[in-house]
């Protein structure tokens, strides 16, 4: 006689059920080829009584959909039915039908089943998800789901399982009174990496309700760049874009869509909740919000029509993006949108515009940025304030760099907070060393007061005189022998890294020490 696991397990093993992590199929197969009897009978007060009635007159025993009524055998009409209930696991078992309207064929049954996914834990792998296979092949003739998805168990930070004895229990309520049930969602979604468990603490939740204000500061400054009748978005505000800016942001947008798609497709929701992290925060608020603000306060008409249009188009979908993760301040923000408009829920998630994909202007842009970010790193070795302007040499190592350059001297300025930007043969070796950016050198100048280049320099060799001190007596007992001999091997690690990191630190304040005495500035106009 064929069992029921052996059509549930070719279901499997011919893909039309797919697990997702694929390893926990190695256990589904484990439980399924050792399958054993199952006891469906349980001793508790709730659940599906078992449907079958005993005659203490002759013995028989009668299982039947409807109550006999009536000994089938000696026609006694005072029948006892079973006390037990069906097994938890058994009548669970026929949810993906039953709950459809099963043994009756309604059109609901008809369209919903098979489902599409099951989101399930891994501990009733086996408990549940195989008997729904079981049971539903059996009963349906077909797979009750196409995908089962084993999603991770939520642990604490040190990785404990929650437990009230232990203490370590997160209250979600509490949690969401705290923090939003926005940035509680999305910190599940951005720790689900497959086949991992869950770390949670209210640290990671509290960075992304940050995340959230970003986005709400984002809107903020945005909506009042848009008539309250909404923007015309033509295509060629989009699909035709001239600005270096606008390029690059649309093509970055069709990446990430493409990017988050894929990840949902394949369950890796941690991927797709990381992707339109980084989109949303470094890429639409840290560098195209901050280089398109001067063009809608000195632009042209023409370049202010195209920056708002790409502006609203990104906002709207990127909304829809973060949408499943995020549901509540995306509506929220969907609405504040001007125009008519229904719900979010209901809008078309975005698709890959391949149109949109712009290489060239994300390498340019990529060559703009790491100007940028060389020129954020010499102010901060050099403890330049972010209000002090400064002059940016370069020297561009290819023509291509140096036209890239050039035609971006705007952009660059107002990201660097430069008064200045040149292009140069060679930089002045007397100035500090360079930072690199690609092919390109970077070196800045900076308005400097003398009162406050002598208290730096003041500061840095009273530190220097604090390091000297410290690093004397751990070189010593590190050159001591009985020290070496007697002292736990992880401890002189300890001073030993200890030692090196003092080393290093004195090295730079060293090196800020010689900059400082040799620095140079230009004056304002």
């Amino acid at each position: 006689m064929k069992s029921l696991a052996e059509p549930a397990i070719q279901a499997v093993r011919d893909g039309r059920t797919k697990i997702f992590p694929q390893m926990w199929e190695k256990n589904y197969f484990e439980w399924m080829e050792n399958i054993r009897d199952w006891c469906i009978s349980r001793q508790i007060w709730w659940g599906h009584q078992i449907p079958a009635w005993y005659c203490d007159k002759c013995g028989e025993v009668i299982v039947d959909r409807e109550d006999p009524g009536a000994c089938i055998r000696c026609a006694n009409g005072t029948l006892r039915r079973d006390p037990d209930v069906l097994d938890t696991w058994f009548s669970s078992a026929l949810w993906p039908f039953s709950t459809l309207g099963w043994p009756d064929f309604p059109p609901d049954l008809e369209h919903f089943y098979p489902t599409s996914v099951l989101v399930t834990s891994f501990d009733i792998l086996f408990f549940w998800v195989a008997r729904m296979m079981m049971m539903g092949i059996k009963c349906m003739d077909d797979i009750p789901f196409k995908h089962v998805y084993i999603h991770a168990l939520v642990r604490d930070e040190a990785g404990q399982k929650m437990s009230k004895s232990r203490g370590n229990i997160i209250d979600p309520l509490e949690i969401i009174d705290q923090y939003g049930a926005d940035a509680f969602r999305f910190t599940l979604a951005a720790l689900a990496a497959q086949g991992r468990d869950i770390r949670i603490s209210e640290h990671q939740i509290q960075g992304y309700r940050y995340f959230a204000n970003k986005l709400w500061n984002a809107f903020q400054y945005s909506l009042p760049r848009f008539s309250e009748d909404g923007v015309q978005i033509s295509p060629e505000h989009i699909y035709s874009a001239k600005s270096l800016i606008n390029r690059w942001i649309l093509s970055r947008l069709e990446q990430r869509v493409h990017q988050v798609r894929e990840a949902l497709d394949a369950y890796h929701f941690n991927d797709a909740a990381l992707g339109v992290y980084q989109f949303i925060w470094h890429e639409l608020c840290d560098w195209y919000l901050e280089t398109v603000k001067p063009v809608f306060t000195r632009g042209t008409p023409e370049e202010i029509t195209e920056a708002r249009s790409t502006l609203y188009f990104v906002l709207s979908e990127v909304l829809k993006l973060l949408h499943p993760f995020m549901p509540f301040i995306t509506e929220e923000l969907w609405q504040r949108l001007p125009g008519e408009r229904e719900s979010i829920m209901i809008s078309a998630f975005p698709r890959v515009a391949e149109v949109l994909y712009d290489p060239e202007a994300e390498s340019e842009m990529e060559t703009v940025m790491e100007v940028v970010r060389a020129v954020r790193a010499l102010r901060s070795e050099r403890k330049i304030l972010p209000s002090n302007w400064v002059e940016v040499i370069t020297s561009p190592g290819s023509e291509d760099s140096r036209t890239v350059i050039d035609r971006n001297l705007v952009i660059i300025a107002a990201l660097a907070r430069a008064r200045e930007v040149k292009i140069e043969d060679a930089l002045r070796e007397e100035e500090g060393a360079p930072a690199v950016a690609r092919d390109v050198l970077v070196q800045i100048r900076s308005q400097v007061d003398p009162a406050r280049i002598e208290s730096e320099r003041k500061r840095l060799e009273k530190e220097l005189q604090r390091l000297e001190e410290t690093i004397i007596p751990l070189d010593k007992k590190l050159q001591n022998p009985n020290y070496l001999e007697k002292a736990p091997e992880e401890v002189i690690a300890k001073t030993r890294a200890r030692l090196e990191e003092l080393l290093v630190k004195k090295q730079k304040t060293q090196e800020g020490i010689q900059l400082l005495e040799r620095t140079s500035g230009f004056h304002r106009d």
